[in-house]
């Protein structure tokens, strides 16, 4: 049972709904611009890195899971450099959901979600079961659940490198194929493997590196944003950039996004299906998390668990359609064979509130402190920092 929940200290805005900036400044125009400096054929610098990144030949994109935008000024007193590479730096949107897959396939391959596929946390395969992306194998097969071509295999017919720097137990899982399919993978343990792992693939020549770092977003579940645990995070990756920026070898740059924000959820912001009828009645099937919930209605059930869910949630979710959803552009356009995978109702929590499915999932999703997911502007918006040395 959830009864203290820290301050997360995010600025006045932070639920102020943000829209994906597709085609303009998200995370699907990120490696498009990046491969667009390096000369990849086809790409295009929608983001217009080509100044800043000028006599740049090899670039290193460092994905901070959880640590977006609003959550920079939090974390700077623990990583004092984030002050210097936060001066001139600019914010992205991540794609929708705001969510660790979602945003990690839509960096792999440059395109928006809808294309991609992977669109959740939770999605429903055409069999009823749930998939869970971060707990994926090789069923469904990675390269037909995502059938896009990585930016990374397009660096590599490029005739340049490509290097993925990871966690070693994520080498071959359904995700780790789905994003980054291509490239060479290397292994690093914590953040000082990650940050050799990433200069010595910068040092060896011309490409593309990335690098992943997951602490920042397991604190913030596990205790909330800004609580020790996450302070310590934050310092964690504070002392991560300041080998990687020294470490910069010649004509070379650092690129450093987060895959979404996160914000803090008291006791009294969790509506649990398995506490309330009215959200349980006539659900045939759930999938999302607790911030974009998928609802599957019964037959004939879909405008009753419609009114129930808007009657309970009011003006904190929307609860929509799902083709108000995709009209709405939050998944930019959408593959027909994707659509099933996006629940037929979508509910997108507004304030400091989750919709929790004990019952569907594990009870241990109730307990978590800070969620994303949504489109507020503490999950939605990401940074965009940069170091070169040139």
């Amino acid at each position: 049972m959830i009864t203290e929940v820290p301050p997360d200290h995010l600025r006045a805005d932070a639920l102020a709904p943000v829209t994906p900036a597709y085609g303009s400044g998200s995370l699907a125009d990120l490696l498009p611009s990046v491969c667009a400096v390096l000369g990849v054929p086809g790409s295009v610098d929608v983001l217009g890195l080509g100044p800043s990144l000028d006599g740049v030949d090899r670039v290193a994109v460092l994905l901070v899971d959880g640590l977006g935008t609003y959550q920079v000024p939090v974390a700077t007193p623990y990583a004092p450099i984030l002050k210097d590479l936060a001066a001139g730096s600019r914010s992205l949107t991540t794609g929708f959901p705001s969510t660790t897959p979602v945003s990690l396939v839509t960096v792999g391959t440059g395109v928006v979600p809808g294309a991609h596929g992977v669109l959740g946390f939770t999605t429903r395969r055409p069999d009823g079961r749930i998939l869970n992306h971060i707990h994926w194998g090789d069923d469904p097969d990675p390269r037909v659940w995502q059938p896009v071509p990585t930016r990374f295999e397009g660096v590599v017919a490029a005739g340049l490198g490509a290097t993925v720097v990871n966690r070693p137990e994520f080498e071959g899982s359904g995700l780790s194929v789905s994003a980054n399919r291509g490239a060479i993978y290397v292994g690093a343990s914590n953040g000082a493997e990650l940050a050799a792992g990433m200069l010595g693939a910068l040092a060896a020549g011309p490409g593309l590196v990335y690098g992943y770092h997951p602490d920042v977003d397991k604190a913030g579940h596990e205790d909330g944003v800004d609580s020790p645990s996450w302070r310590d995070a934050a310092a964690g990756v504070g002392a991560l950039l300041d080998r990687l920026v020294s470490g910069l070898p010649p004509r070379s740059a650092l690129l450093v996004v987060a895959d979404h924000g996160q914000l803090n959820v008291p006791a009294d912001g969790r509506f649990d299906m398995a506490d309330i009828s009215d959200l349980s009645s006539g659900v045939a099937g759930v999938a999302g998390e607790p911030r974009v919930r998928y609802l599957y209605p019964a037959a004939g059930a879909r405008d009753d668990v419609l009114a129930a869910w808007r009657g309970v949630f009011g003006p904190q979710a929307w609860v929509l359609e799902r083709e108000e959803a995709i009209s709405r552009g939050l998944f930019g356009p959408v593959a027909p064979s994707h659509l099933d995978r996006i629940g037929e109702i979508v509910v997108i929590c507004l304030d400091r509130v989750v919709a929790l499915a004990t019952g569907w999932e594990p009870p241990v999703v109730g307990e978590l402190i800070a969620y994303h997911g949504s489109l507020t502007a503490a999950e939605m918006t990401v940074p965009l920092l940069i170091a070169t040395r040139t």
